[in-house]
């Protein structure tokens, strides 16, 4: 069992096994992550990782120890397994960025203190980036230790064979790969007038950045290796769900290239801009080849639910043409516009309709903000109803997991709750639509924004969508980073 192999490693390391285990979500990877929990500062809570490659750990504990002694925040490494597959390492917390900027992402319109997280995370990506010229041993990155045209070709080949031929199976593939071929080599030589070796940390997005005392830490940067600097930017600032506005891009953009004087001569702002679009429309390809194989082939919801904003990004992208790659241009614009047909991003209000707003959320962060302007709607508080939470078998589950909802339904207790919202919401519901108002917030809170408010935010934004067809349902689970439209009017 892996927990039992962490849980033998902190018992070598602290000299007494943790006083419980709890599994961590799991991101894309084959990684499982664990809290491993102690009960004094000598023996304190971490968290275990086993991966499914030694090189891969081996890459993530050569870098982490590099980092630091570079002064970056990166968590410790604290002991790692005889055989190379499981390792301690400084527990950061629950709070990533992406979790931080939720509500910015939610409505669009983000928060100072979202606008500071964001720009302080990204003055310090050239700091991690031009660390690479200090010694850094690339030969010791995985898979590979440089960014190159194979790899590019990799990631290209992979956008069309797990998206592009499972949506849109009529094209010119040769036509296809000489655009291909051209923007790789376009990608690997853009900035070689430098000559610097920059690190390339690949993954540079707000999930893979936790905040801890209000400040930003780095983790997941295994896959990182020998590259250029605008790839970074791109990950971080067209990240599909981010949802940044064009305006706050292009601050944090110049907050970039402010912070890259201190390490290099700094191109002018259009210059930059058109290096940086290229790989803008690289990345985007490469994530949604990765949406693709984990949405389509393997039917998780979550990169499913993702396509849309990736392909929203793409159309932005393309209202300034791509001249050298027509024929990718082209197929990407057939992509976009297809997809247009289908989805729509949801809007905060639909004019002279009423849009409802149904959240789950966690109490420990607050209640979700009314962007509306309206200042009104409910919140209600499942904190006494039965928590699954308090069990080993559900912890690592949601509101939305059959196990959870089985748990919460057998007693009647969540059923009587919810009887008792719904005909509250019928009055408001019924009279707003009488009275053409366009805005209601309906908000279910708990301890950890998981369980027992998921549930309920999502049996409640069900049955407003059966009930009130005419009105448009929003869900929105704040700690899932979960947006979706149940229904359009």
């Amino acid at each position: 069992m892996i927990t039992e192999e962490l849980r033998a490693l902190y018992k070598s390391h602290y000299g007494t096994p943790p006083s419980k285990a709890e599994p961590l979500q799991q991101a894309g990877s084959g990684r499982r992550y664990y809290r491993l929990y102690g009960e004094t500062p000598s023996r304190p809570t971490v968290i275990g990782v086993c991966g499914v490659s030694t090189d891969e750990n081996e890459a993530f504990i050569y870098l982490s120890n590099f980092f630091r002694e570079q002064g970056l925040p990166v968590p410790q490494v604290l002991d790692q397994s005889a055989d190379g597959l499981c390792y301690l390492q400084e527990d950061l917390g629950d709070l990533s960025l992406f979790e931080a900027i939720s509500e910015g992402r939610a409505s669009g319109s983000f928060s100072q203190r979202e606008v500071q997280l964001l720009t302080a995370t990204i003055r310090l990506l050239p700091h991690i980036q031009y660390c690479g010229t200090q010694g850094l041993a690339y030969e010791r990155c995985y898979p590979v230790k440089a960014f190159d045209e194979q790899s590019v070709m990799w990631d290209l080949n992979y956008f069309k064979y797990c998206f592009l031929k499972a949506t849109l199976p009529d094209f010119r593939e040769d036509m296809l790969e000489n655009d291909f071929t051209r923007l790789a080599r376009t990608l690997v030589n853009l900035d070689k007038e430098q000559n610097a070796r920059t690190f390339m940390y690949r993954d540079f997005q707000s999930r893979n950045i936790m905040i801890k005392d209000g400040a930003p830490w780095f983790i997941d940067f295994q896959g990182g290796r020998c590259g250029p600097i605008y790839y970074d930017v791109a990950s971080f600032l067209w990240q599909a769900k981010a949802n940044f506005p064009t305006e706050l891009r292009r601050q944090l953009i110049q907050e970039y290239i402010n912070a890259l004087g201190n390490y290099r001569t700094v191109p002018s702002t259009d210059d930059f801009w058109q290096r940086l679009r290229l790989f803008v429309l690289f990345r985007q390809m490469q994530v949604l080849g990765v949406y693709g194989l984990r949405g389509y082939f393997e039917q998780k919801p979550h990169f499913l639910q993702s396509i849309p904003f990736a392909l929203n990004n793409i159309r932005h992208l393309l209202s300034e043409p791509f001249d050298d790659y027509p024929y990718l241009s082209s197929l990407l614009l057939r992509l976009a516009e297809t997809d247009k047909q289908k989805t729509k991003q949801p809007t905060n209000s639909t004019e002279g309709q009423l849009t409802v707003t149904v959240w789950s959320f966690a109490y420990k962060r607050g209640i979700p903000a009314d962007e509306s302007g309206n200042h009104g709607g409910f919140v209600f508080d499942c904190r006494a109803i039965h928590n699954p939470g308090r069990y080993e078998q559900f912890r690592h589950l949601t509101g939305r997991d059959k196990a959870v909802m089985d748990f919460l339904e057998q007693d009647g207790e969540m059923a009587r709750f919810l009887e008792h919202v719904h005909a509250l919401l019928d009055m408001s519901v019924q009279r707003y639509l009488k009275r053409k108002f366009t805005s209601l917030v309906v908000c279910f809170g708990c301890t950890g924004g998981q369980h027992r408010s998921v549930y309920a935010a999502q049996k409640t934004a069900e049955y407003l969508a059966h009930t009130y067809p005419e009105a448009t349902i929003r869900l929105i689970h704040r700690e899932q980073g979960i947006h979706e439209t149940l229904n359009k009017s």
